[in-house]
Protein backbone atom coordinates (compact mmCIF):
# COMPACT_ATOMS: atom_id res chain seq x y z
CA UNK A 1 0.00 0.00 0.00
CA UNK A 2 2.68 2.45 0.69
CA UNK A 3 4.95 1.17 -2.19
CA UNK A 4 1.66 2.24 -4.92
CA UNK A 5 1.24 5.62 -2.71
CA UNK A 6 4.54 6.82 -3.54
CA UNK A 7 4.49 5.58 -6.86
CA UNK A 8 1.70 7.67 -7.17
CA UNK A 9 2.76 10.62 -5.49
CA UNK A 10 5.89 10.56 -7.55
CA UNK A 11 4.16 10.73 -10.67
CA UNK A 12 1.91 13.63 -9.79
CA UNK A 13 5.59 15.71 -8.60
CA UNK A 14 6.68 14.14 -11.97
CA UNK A 15 3.44 16.07 -13.98
CA UNK A 16 3.85 19.22 -11.98
CA UNK A 17 7.70 19.78 -12.06
CA UNK A 18 7.30 18.65 -16.26
CA UNK A 19 4.50 21.53 -16.16
CA UNK A 20 6.15 23.93 -14.78
CA UNK A 21 9.34 23.27 -16.78
CA UNK A 22 7.33 23.58 -20.09
CA UNK A 23 5.92 27.04 -18.96
CA UNK A 24 8.52 28.21 -17.79
CA UNK A 25 10.91 27.60 -21.08
CA UNK A 26 7.88 28.57 -22.72
CA UNK A 27 7.99 32.35 -21.55
CA UNK A 28 11.37 32.92 -20.06
CA UNK A 29 13.63 32.39 -23.49
CA UNK A 30 15.68 30.01 -21.81
CA UNK A 31 16.00 28.08 -24.97
CA UNK A 32 17.13 31.14 -27.32
CA UNK A 33 19.26 32.35 -24.65
CA UNK A 34 20.96 29.10 -24.44
CA UNK A 35 21.23 29.04 -28.21
CA UNK A 36 22.92 32.36 -28.19
CA UNK A 37 25.30 31.29 -26.04
CA UNK A 38 26.30 28.49 -28.52
CA UNK A 39 26.57 30.67 -31.15
CA UNK A 40 29.51 32.78 -29.30
CA UNK A 41 30.93 30.03 -27.20
CA UNK A 42 34.09 29.91 -29.18
CA UNK A 43 34.65 33.29 -29.05
CA UNK A 44 33.91 33.48 -25.15
CA UNK A 45 37.06 33.31 -22.63
CA UNK A 46 37.31 33.18 -18.80
CA UNK A 47 39.14 36.27 -17.55
CA UNK A 48 40.47 36.32 -13.61
CA UNK A 49 39.84 39.44 -12.32
CA UNK A 50 42.47 40.85 -10.05
CA UNK A 51 40.65 42.07 -6.76
CA UNK A 52 43.44 44.29 -5.42
CA UNK A 53 43.96 46.65 -8.78
CA UNK A 54 39.92 46.03 -8.93
CA UNK A 55 39.64 47.73 -5.42
CA UNK A 56 42.24 50.39 -6.36
CA UNK A 57 40.39 51.57 -9.55
CA UNK A 58 37.71 51.54 -7.91
CA UNK A 59 39.06 53.58 -4.81
CA UNK A 60 40.83 56.12 -7.03
CA UNK A 61 37.54 56.78 -9.37
CA UNK A 62 35.57 57.43 -5.67
CA UNK A 63 37.99 59.75 -4.47
CA UNK A 64 38.04 61.60 -8.00
CA UNK A 65 34.13 62.04 -7.96
CA UNK A 66 34.27 63.21 -4.49
CA UNK A 67 36.76 65.49 -4.72
CA UNK A 68 34.93 67.15 -7.43
CA UNK A 69 32.33 67.89 -5.68
CA UNK A 70 34.11 69.12 -2.74
CA UNK A 71 35.87 71.36 -5.10
CA UNK A 72 32.97 72.56 -6.11
CA UNK A 73 31.57 73.74 -3.07
CA UNK A 74 35.14 74.94 -1.91
CA UNK A 75 34.00 77.24 -4.82
CA UNK A 76 31.00 78.62 -4.04
CA UNK A 77 31.85 79.14 -0.32
CA UNK A 78 35.13 81.28 -1.58
CA UNK A 79 32.77 83.45 -3.97
CA UNK A 80 30.01 84.16 -1.34
CA UNK A 81 33.03 85.03 1.38
CA UNK A 82 34.06 87.41 -1.53
CA UNK A 83 30.92 88.91 -2.66
CA UNK A 84 30.05 89.94 0.79
CA UNK A 85 33.51 91.83 1.46
CA UNK A 86 32.55 93.75 -1.29
CA UNK A 87 28.79 94.34 -0.38
CA UNK A 88 27.82 97.41 1.63
CA UNK A 89 24.55 96.66 3.56
CA UNK A 90 21.70 99.04 2.25
CA UNK A 91 18.72 99.13 4.96
CA UNK A 92 16.87 100.38 2.22
CA UNK A 93 17.90 98.19 -0.60
CA UNK A 94 15.17 97.73 -3.01
CA UNK A 95 15.91 94.40 -5.09
CA UNK A 96 13.65 92.41 -6.90
CA UNK A 97 15.05 88.51 -6.86
CA UNK A 98 13.14 85.10 -7.89
CA UNK A 99 11.39 84.36 -5.18
CA UNK A 100 11.12 80.36 -6.11
CA UNK A 101 6.72 80.25 -4.56
CA UNK A 102 6.09 83.81 -6.34
CA UNK A 103 7.93 82.84 -9.84
CA UNK A 104 5.44 82.79 -12.90
CA UNK A 105 2.41 83.74 -10.87
CA UNK A 106 0.37 86.69 -11.90
CA UNK A 107 -2.40 88.71 -10.98
CA UNK A 108 -5.61 89.26 -12.06
CA UNK A 109 -4.76 91.44 -14.38
CA UNK A 110 -2.57 89.16 -15.82
CA UNK A 111 0.77 90.87 -15.06
CA UNK A 112 3.72 89.20 -12.86
CA UNK A 113 3.40 89.23 -9.35
CA UNK A 114 5.94 91.11 -7.14
CA UNK A 115 9.33 88.92 -6.99
CA UNK A 116 7.31 86.44 -9.37
CA UNK A 117 8.63 87.46 -12.77
CA UNK A 118 8.82 85.01 -16.07
CA UNK A 119 11.35 81.75 -14.73
CA UNK A 120 11.47 79.62 -17.85
CA UNK A 121 11.34 76.04 -16.35
CA UNK A 122 12.21 73.00 -18.57
CA UNK A 123 11.90 69.13 -17.54
CA UNK A 124 15.39 67.61 -16.95
CA UNK A 125 16.57 64.32 -16.86
CA UNK A 126 19.36 64.60 -15.43
CA UNK A 127 16.79 66.26 -12.00
CA UNK A 128 14.71 63.19 -12.32
CA UNK A 129 12.64 65.02 -14.91
CA UNK A 130 11.74 68.28 -12.61
CA UNK A 131 10.97 71.01 -14.13
CA UNK A 132 14.04 73.16 -13.51
CA UNK A 133 15.99 76.20 -15.05
CA UNK A 134 19.79 75.17 -15.18
CA UNK A 135 20.73 78.77 -16.29
CA UNK A 136 19.88 80.37 -12.84
CA UNK A 137 19.20 79.71 -9.23
CA UNK A 138 16.05 80.97 -7.22
CA UNK A 139 15.59 81.88 -3.72
CA UNK A 140 12.87 80.16 -1.27
CA UNK A 141 12.29 81.59 2.12
CA UNK A 142 10.07 79.88 5.16
CA UNK A 143 6.48 81.63 5.15
CA UNK A 144 7.73 82.76 8.71
CA UNK A 145 10.21 85.13 7.43
CA UNK A 146 9.36 88.54 5.49
CA UNK A 147 10.91 88.04 2.00
CA UNK A 148 11.43 92.05 2.14
CA UNK A 149 13.26 92.09 5.24
CA UNK A 150 16.80 93.84 4.61
CA UNK A 151 18.73 91.80 5.70
CA UNK A 152 17.31 89.33 3.56
CA UNK A 153 17.23 91.41 0.40
CA UNK A 154 20.71 92.41 1.35
CA UNK A 155 21.83 88.83 1.42
CA UNK A 156 19.63 87.75 -1.64
CA UNK A 157 21.85 90.86 -3.47
CA UNK A 158 24.89 89.76 -2.19
CA UNK A 159 24.52 86.20 -3.06
CA UNK A 160 23.60 86.56 -6.89
CA UNK A 161 27.19 86.11 -6.98
CA UNK A 162 26.40 82.63 -7.00
CA UNK A 163 24.98 82.17 -10.24
CA UNK A 164 27.60 81.89 -12.23
CA UNK A 165 29.47 79.67 -10.03
CA UNK A 166 26.57 77.34 -10.11
CA UNK A 167 26.52 77.12 -13.88
CA UNK A 168 30.22 76.74 -14.07
CA UNK A 169 30.38 73.59 -11.23
CA UNK A 170 28.01 71.83 -13.64
CA UNK A 171 29.43 72.81 -16.85
CA UNK A 172 32.86 70.99 -15.12
CA UNK A 173 31.28 68.05 -13.59
CA UNK A 174 28.21 66.69 -15.37
CA UNK A 175 27.05 64.67 -12.76
CA UNK A 176 26.27 67.35 -9.98
CA UNK A 177 23.09 67.63 -8.93
CA UNK A 178 21.41 70.29 -6.52
CA UNK A 179 23.82 73.39 -5.03
CA UNK A 180 22.95 75.51 -2.40
CA UNK A 181 23.57 78.34 -0.01
CA UNK A 182 21.38 78.24 2.96
CA UNK A 183 21.78 81.83 4.48
CA UNK A 184 21.97 82.10 8.55
CA UNK A 185 19.39 84.80 7.69
CA UNK A 186 16.99 81.43 6.71
CA UNK A 187 16.80 82.17 2.66
CA UNK A 188 17.88 78.97 1.10
CA UNK A 189 19.73 79.94 -2.65
CA UNK A 190 18.84 76.78 -4.73
CA UNK A 191 20.24 76.13 -8.21
CA UNK A 192 18.61 74.83 -10.80
CA UNK A 193 16.13 76.74 -9.54
CA UNK A 194 12.36 75.46 -9.72
CA UNK A 195 9.46 76.35 -8.55
CA UNK A 196 8.67 76.00 -5.02
CA UNK A 197 4.77 74.70 -4.02
CA UNK A 198 3.38 75.36 -0.65
CA UNK A 199 1.31 72.42 1.84
CA UNK A 200 -2.21 71.96 1.71
CA UNK A 201 -2.59 75.06 3.94
CA UNK A 202 -0.74 77.29 1.97
CA UNK A 203 2.59 77.26 4.48
CA UNK A 204 6.37 76.67 3.89
CA UNK A 205 7.63 74.85 6.02
CA UNK A 206 10.91 74.23 5.12
CA UNK A 207 13.85 75.84 6.56
CA UNK A 208 17.56 75.42 5.43
CA UNK A 209 18.49 76.26 9.17
CA UNK A 210 16.54 73.69 9.98
CA UNK A 211 18.54 70.82 8.06
CA UNK A 212 21.21 68.14 8.92
CA UNK A 213 23.83 69.15 6.31
CA UNK A 214 23.07 72.94 7.82
CA UNK A 215 23.53 72.11 11.42
CA UNK A 216 26.75 69.91 11.39
CA UNK A 217 28.20 72.53 8.99
CA UNK A 218 27.56 75.56 11.16
CA UNK A 219 28.56 74.17 14.44
CA UNK A 220 30.51 71.08 15.83
CA UNK A 221 29.51 68.04 18.43
CA UNK A 222 27.49 69.35 21.32
CA UNK A 223 26.07 68.16 24.55
CA UNK A 224 22.57 69.84 25.18
CA UNK A 225 20.68 69.55 28.68
CA UNK A 226 17.09 71.08 27.84
CA UNK A 227 15.73 72.41 31.18
CA UNK A 228 12.10 73.59 31.54
CA UNK A 229 10.33 74.92 34.06
CA UNK A 230 6.37 73.01 34.50
CA UNK A 231 5.16 75.02 36.96
CA UNK A 232 1.96 76.16 37.93
CA UNK A 233 2.32 80.11 36.59
CA UNK A 234 3.33 78.16 33.34
CA UNK A 235 0.09 76.84 32.28
CA UNK A 236 -1.79 77.85 29.09
CA UNK A 237 -0.04 79.61 26.11
CA UNK A 238 3.11 79.93 28.19
CA UNK A 239 3.52 76.04 28.20
CA UNK A 240 2.51 75.73 24.71
CA UNK A 241 5.22 78.39 23.33
CA UNK A 242 7.71 76.17 25.83
CA UNK A 243 6.85 72.96 23.94
CA UNK A 244 7.55 74.01 20.72
CA UNK A 245 10.51 75.81 21.91
CA UNK A 246 12.00 72.54 22.81
CA UNK A 247 10.63 70.79 19.76
CA UNK A 248 12.21 73.59 17.46
CA UNK A 249 15.85 72.83 19.41
CA UNK A 250 15.94 69.06 19.03
CA UNK A 251 15.01 69.91 15.21
CA UNK A 252 18.23 71.57 15.49
CA UNK A 253 20.34 68.44 16.89
CA UNK A 254 21.59 65.62 14.50
CA UNK A 255 23.30 62.38 14.71
CA UNK A 256 26.64 63.90 16.24
CA UNK A 257 24.73 65.75 19.23
CA UNK A 258 24.22 64.53 22.59
CA UNK A 259 21.04 65.52 24.70
CA UNK A 260 18.77 65.36 27.44
CA UNK A 261 15.45 66.93 29.16
CA UNK A 262 14.95 67.58 32.29
CA UNK A 263 11.36 69.18 33.72
CA UNK A 264 11.44 70.88 36.96
CA UNK A 265 8.73 72.45 39.58
CA UNK A 266 8.92 71.28 42.92
CA UNK A 267 11.22 68.28 42.04
CA UNK A 268 13.86 67.72 38.94
CA UNK A 269 11.78 65.24 36.51
CA UNK A 270 13.57 63.65 33.37
CA UNK A 271 10.62 63.29 30.98
CA UNK A 272 11.85 60.12 29.95
CA UNK A 273 12.93 58.20 33.20
CA UNK A 274 15.06 55.66 31.60
CA UNK A 275 18.05 58.47 30.68
CA UNK A 276 18.24 58.99 34.38
CA UNK A 277 21.14 61.25 34.64
CA UNK A 278 22.81 60.23 31.24
CA UNK A 279 22.99 62.10 27.78
CA UNK A 280 21.53 60.11 25.16
CA UNK A 281 22.75 60.52 20.75
CA UNK A 282 20.10 63.06 19.30
CA UNK A 283 19.46 60.42 16.57
CA UNK A 284 15.57 60.62 14.33
CA UNK A 285 14.12 58.16 16.73
CA UNK A 286 15.65 59.90 19.70
CA UNK A 287 14.41 63.01 19.15
CA UNK A 288 10.97 61.79 17.96
CA UNK A 289 10.43 60.34 21.49
CA UNK A 290 11.35 63.31 23.16
CA UNK A 291 8.78 65.15 21.09
CA UNK A 292 6.14 62.53 22.25
CA UNK A 293 6.92 63.08 26.11
CA UNK A 294 7.14 66.89 26.14
CA UNK A 295 3.64 66.76 24.68
CA UNK A 296 2.69 65.13 27.59
CA UNK A 297 4.14 67.82 29.88
CA UNK A 298 1.53 69.51 31.96
CA UNK A 299 2.66 72.43 34.17
CA UNK A 300 1.81 72.44 38.39
CA UNK A 301 3.57 73.22 41.85
CA UNK A 302 5.94 75.78 42.31
CA UNK A 303 9.37 76.26 40.27
CA UNK A 304 12.97 75.84 42.05
CA UNK A 305 15.43 75.71 39.21
CA UNK A 306 18.31 75.35 41.14
CA UNK A 307 18.27 71.83 41.48
CA UNK A 308 17.85 71.11 37.65
CA UNK A 309 20.44 73.18 36.96
CA UNK A 310 22.80 71.37 39.16
CA UNK A 311 21.92 68.49 37.87
CA UNK A 312 22.44 69.53 34.20
CA UNK A 313 26.22 70.27 35.47
CA UNK A 314 26.34 67.04 36.81
CA UNK A 315 25.76 65.12 34.17
CA UNK A 316 28.00 67.44 31.37
CA UNK A 317 30.81 67.43 33.93
CA UNK A 318 30.18 63.32 34.44
CA UNK A 319 30.59 63.01 30.67
CA UNK A 320 33.07 65.48 29.69
CA UNK A 321 35.23 63.67 32.55
CA UNK A 322 34.85 60.75 30.84
CA UNK A 323 35.74 61.73 27.51
CA UNK A 324 31.82 60.63 26.25
CA UNK A 325 29.38 63.03 24.06
CA UNK A 326 29.94 65.06 21.68
CA UNK A 327 33.64 65.68 23.56
CA UNK A 328 33.09 69.71 22.03
CA UNK A 329 30.46 72.17 22.93
CA UNK A 330 27.98 71.77 26.27
CA UNK A 331 25.18 73.57 27.13
CA UNK A 332 22.68 73.87 28.98
CA UNK A 333 18.55 75.30 27.46
CA UNK A 334 16.95 76.80 30.21
CA UNK A 335 13.02 77.77 29.36
CA UNK A 336 11.16 79.50 31.76
CA UNK A 337 9.33 82.45 32.38
CA UNK A 338 11.13 83.87 35.26
CA UNK A 339 13.71 83.50 37.62
CA UNK A 340 13.62 84.33 41.45
CA UNK A 341 16.20 82.38 43.22
CA UNK A 342 19.71 82.44 44.46
CA UNK A 343 21.48 80.37 41.48
CA UNK A 344 24.71 82.22 41.44
CA UNK A 345 26.20 79.44 44.03
CA UNK A 346 25.38 76.82 41.52
CA UNK A 347 27.04 78.50 38.70
CA UNK A 348 30.66 79.94 40.91
CA UNK A 349 30.34 75.94 42.17
CA UNK A 350 30.37 74.22 38.94
CA UNK A 351 31.01 76.57 35.83
CA UNK A 352 33.28 79.09 36.51
CA UNK A 353 36.01 80.44 36.08
CA UNK A 354 36.10 78.32 32.87
CA UNK A 355 32.90 78.22 31.83
CA UNK A 356 33.01 75.26 29.82
CA UNK A 357 29.30 75.13 29.51
CA UNK A 358 27.07 77.85 28.03
CA UNK A 359 23.63 78.39 29.20
CA UNK A 360 21.20 79.97 26.49
CA UNK A 361 18.10 80.96 28.37
CA UNK A 362 14.41 81.70 26.56
CA UNK A 363 11.81 83.64 28.74
CA UNK A 364 8.83 82.60 27.96
CA UNK A 365 6.34 85.48 27.78
CA UNK A 366 5.07 88.82 27.56
CA UNK A 367 6.37 89.71 31.12
CA UNK A 368 9.62 91.27 31.70
CA UNK A 369 9.61 91.36 35.70
CA UNK A 370 12.48 88.65 35.74
CA UNK A 371 13.96 89.86 32.58
CA UNK A 372 17.10 90.88 34.15
CA UNK A 373 17.40 87.74 36.11
CA UNK A 374 17.39 85.38 33.17
CA UNK A 375 19.38 87.94 30.87
CA UNK A 376 22.10 87.89 33.84
CA UNK A 377 22.24 83.77 33.88
CA UNK A 378 23.21 84.05 30.17
CA UNK A 379 25.28 86.77 29.75
CA UNK A 380 27.72 85.30 32.66
CA UNK A 381 28.09 81.52 31.16
CA UNK A 382 29.52 82.78 27.43
CA UNK A 383 24.92 82.05 26.74
CA UNK A 384 22.44 84.24 24.67
CA UNK A 385 19.17 85.33 26.41
CA UNK A 386 16.23 86.06 24.41
CA UNK A 387 12.28 86.69 25.18
CA UNK A 388 9.86 84.39 23.21
CA UNK A 389 5.82 86.07 23.40
CA UNK A 390 4.49 84.35 21.09
CA UNK A 391 4.31 81.28 19.04
CA UNK A 392 5.80 83.08 15.90
CA UNK A 393 8.98 84.40 17.52
CA UNK A 394 10.19 80.77 18.68
CA UNK A 395 11.72 79.99 15.47
CA UNK A 396 13.97 83.03 14.73
CA UNK A 397 14.98 83.15 18.48
CA UNK A 398 16.07 79.42 19.43
CA UNK A 399 18.35 79.58 16.30
CA UNK A 400 20.38 82.31 17.80
CA UNK A 401 21.98 79.74 19.72
CA UNK A 402 23.79 78.37 16.56
CA UNK A 403 25.36 81.67 15.96
CA UNK A 404 26.91 82.01 19.37
CA UNK A 405 28.14 78.33 18.93
CA UNK A 406 29.47 78.65 15.70
CA UNK A 407 31.57 81.85 16.73
CA UNK A 408 35.17 79.89 17.67
CA UNK A 409 34.71 78.55 14.10
CA UNK A 410 33.58 81.44 12.71
CA UNK A 411 36.06 83.89 14.09
CA UNK A 412 39.29 81.45 12.84
CA UNK A 413 37.52 81.43 9.38
CA UNK A 414 37.88 77.13 9.72
CA UNK A 415 36.71 75.91 6.61
CA UNK A 416 35.72 72.10 7.59
CA UNK A 417 34.35 70.01 5.06
CA UNK A 418 31.53 67.66 6.08
CA UNK A 419 29.71 64.79 4.83
CA UNK A 420 25.87 63.96 6.34
CA UNK A 421 24.96 60.44 6.63
CA UNK A 422 22.64 58.76 3.50
CA UNK A 423 19.08 59.87 4.14
CA UNK A 424 15.85 60.66 1.87
CA UNK A 425 15.05 64.22 1.48
CA UNK A 426 11.22 63.73 0.73
CA UNK A 427 10.92 67.97 2.18
CA UNK A 428 13.24 69.46 -0.19
CA UNK A 429 10.37 68.30 -2.92
CA UNK A 430 7.53 67.65 -1.10
CA UNK A 431 5.25 69.04 -3.55
CA UNK A 432 6.53 67.42 -7.12
CA UNK A 433 6.35 64.07 -5.07
CA UNK A 434 10.48 64.00 -5.56
CA UNK A 435 12.68 62.09 -2.98
CA UNK A 436 16.18 60.09 -3.48
CA UNK A 437 18.61 58.60 -1.01
CA UNK A 438 21.84 61.12 -1.06
CA UNK A 439 24.92 62.58 0.92
CA UNK A 440 25.37 65.87 1.56
CA UNK A 441 29.02 68.01 1.31
CA UNK A 442 28.16 70.88 3.12
CA UNK A 443 30.91 73.96 4.01
CA UNK A 444 30.42 76.87 6.70
CA UNK A 445 30.66 80.14 4.89
CA UNK A 446 32.06 83.04 7.50
CA UNK A 447 32.21 86.91 6.94
CA UNK A 448 35.51 88.18 6.04
CA UNK A 449 34.92 91.52 7.64
CA UNK A 450 35.90 92.56 10.78
CA UNK A 451 32.70 94.21 11.40
CA UNK A 452 32.75 92.29 15.14
CA UNK A 453 34.94 90.39 17.31
CA UNK A 454 32.13 87.79 17.29
CA UNK A 455 32.65 87.43 13.56
CA UNK A 456 29.54 86.35 11.11
CA UNK A 457 28.34 83.25 10.15
CA UNK A 458 27.00 84.26 6.82
CA UNK A 459 25.52 80.78 5.94
CA UNK A 460 26.13 76.94 4.74
CA UNK A 461 27.05 76.14 0.91
CA UNK A 462 26.49 72.50 0.38
CA UNK A 463 25.53 70.06 -2.80
CA UNK A 464 24.07 66.57 -3.09
CA UNK A 465 25.85 63.52 -3.50
CA UNK A 466 22.91 60.41 -5.12
CA UNK A 467 23.05 56.98 -4.32
CA UNK A 468 23.01 56.32 -8.47
CA UNK A 469 26.57 58.18 -9.07
CA UNK A 470 28.02 56.28 -6.33
CA UNK A 471 26.56 53.14 -7.89
CA UNK A 472 28.17 54.07 -11.17
CA UNK A 473 31.07 53.50 -9.67
CA UNK A 474 31.05 50.13 -8.55
CA UNK A 475 31.96 47.53 -10.79
CA UNK A 476 29.59 45.28 -9.44
CA UNK A 477 29.20 43.39 -12.79
CA UNK A 478 32.52 42.11 -12.43
CA UNK A 479 31.54 40.72 -8.97
CA UNK A 480 29.06 39.18 -7.03
CA UNK A 481 27.25 41.44 -4.32
CA UNK A 482 29.05 39.43 -1.66
CA UNK A 483 32.27 39.91 -2.48
CA UNK A 484 30.99 43.81 -3.94
CA UNK A 485 30.51 44.18 -0.21
CA UNK A 486 33.55 42.81 0.64
CA UNK A 487 35.71 44.87 -1.35
CA UNK A 488 34.12 47.65 0.12
CA UNK A 489 34.40 46.51 3.67
CA UNK A 490 38.33 45.92 2.98
CA UNK A 491 38.49 49.05 0.94
CA UNK A 492 38.17 51.40 4.12
CA UNK A 493 37.45 49.62 6.99
CA UNK A 494 39.94 47.26 7.29
CA UNK A 495 42.06 47.46 10.57
CA UNK A 496 44.83 45.98 8.59
CA UNK A 497 46.78 48.82 7.19
CA UNK A 498 46.50 49.26 3.55
CA UNK A 499 47.94 50.95 0.71
CA UNK A 500 44.42 52.16 -0.11
CA UNK A 501 43.88 54.79 2.38
CA UNK A 502 40.70 57.64 2.23
CA UNK A 503 41.84 60.54 0.78
CA UNK A 504 42.84 62.53 4.24
CA UNK A 505 39.88 65.33 3.59
CA UNK A 506 37.34 62.65 3.73
CA UNK A 507 36.82 60.90 7.56
CA UNK A 508 36.13 56.84 7.85
CA UNK A 509 32.82 57.34 9.52
CA UNK A 510 31.93 60.01 6.34
CA UNK A 511 33.09 57.44 4.14
CA UNK A 512 30.81 55.01 5.75
CA UNK A 513 27.67 56.88 5.09
CA UNK A 514 28.64 56.75 1.43
CA UNK A 515 29.72 52.89 1.04
CA UNK A 516 26.76 52.05 3.02
CA UNK A 517 24.98 52.99 -0.03
CA UNK A 518 27.17 50.87 -2.55
CA UNK A 519 25.41 47.84 -3.53
CA UNK A 520 22.46 48.82 -0.92
CA UNK A 521 24.91 46.45 1.21
CA UNK A 522 24.80 46.58 5.15
CA UNK A 523 27.97 46.78 6.90
CA UNK A 524 28.97 43.09 7.04
CA UNK A 525 31.79 41.36 8.40
CA UNK A 526 34.57 40.02 6.40
CA UNK A 527 33.64 36.59 3.77
CA UNK A 528 36.82 36.65 2.13
CA UNK A 529 40.50 36.63 3.08
CA UNK A 530 41.82 40.19 3.66
CA UNK A 531 44.95 39.54 1.95
CA UNK A 532 42.95 38.79 -1.46
CA UNK A 533 42.01 42.46 -1.32
CA UNK A 534 44.88 44.54 0.90
CA UNK A 535 48.15 44.20 2.05
CA UNK A 536 50.14 45.48 4.70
Amino acid sequence: MHAWGDRKVKSWADAFGGEIYSIMTKYSGSLLLQKKYKDVEPILKIKEVNGLELVKKFSEEMESMLRRKVEAVERLVEAAEDADLKHEFNSSLVFDYYNSLLINEKDENDNYVELGDEFILEPNEHFNNLLVNTTYSDVQLPTNVYNKDPDILNGVYMSEALNPIFVDNFQRDPTLTWQYFGSSTGFFRLYPGIKWMPDENGVISFDCRNRGWYIQAATSPKDIIIVVDISGSMKGLLMTIAKHTIITILDTLGENDFVNIIAYNDYVHYVEPCFKGILVQADRDNREHFKQLVDELQAKGVGTVNKAVLESFKILREFREAGQGGLCNQAIMLITDGAVEDYESVFEKYNWPDRKVRVFTYLIGREVTFAQNVKWIACNNKGYYTQISTLADVQENVMEYLHVLSRPMVINHDHDIIWTEAYMDSALFASQAQSCCHATVAMRSSAKKKITSHGILLGVVGSDVPLRELLKLAPRYKVRSKLMQTICHHTYFHPVPSRLKPPSWLTPSQLASLLTLLGEMPRIEQTIETELFCHA
